[in-house]
């Protein structure tokens, strides 16, 4: 005979951790698409800065 407490054990924990890598992994992701979008702001930002027409002459 064959004990099944030991199999439910495992699929309990294997299913808590497979939850926590998926919420681990929505988080990364949602991480990078909040920095890309704060960099391409900024970037396109700083693209339309007025630039001075007369910049100082600097070596």
């Amino acid at each position: 005979m064959t004990d099944n407490s030991d199999k439910t054990d495992k699929s309990g924990w294997t299913g808590k951790a497979a939850l926590t890598g998926a919420a681990i992994g929505s988080a990364a992701l949602a991480a990078a698409l909040l920095y890309a979008s704060r960099r391409k702001e900024r970037v396109e930002k700083a693209a339309k800065a007025p630039k001075p027409d007369d910049a100082p002459e600097t070596d």
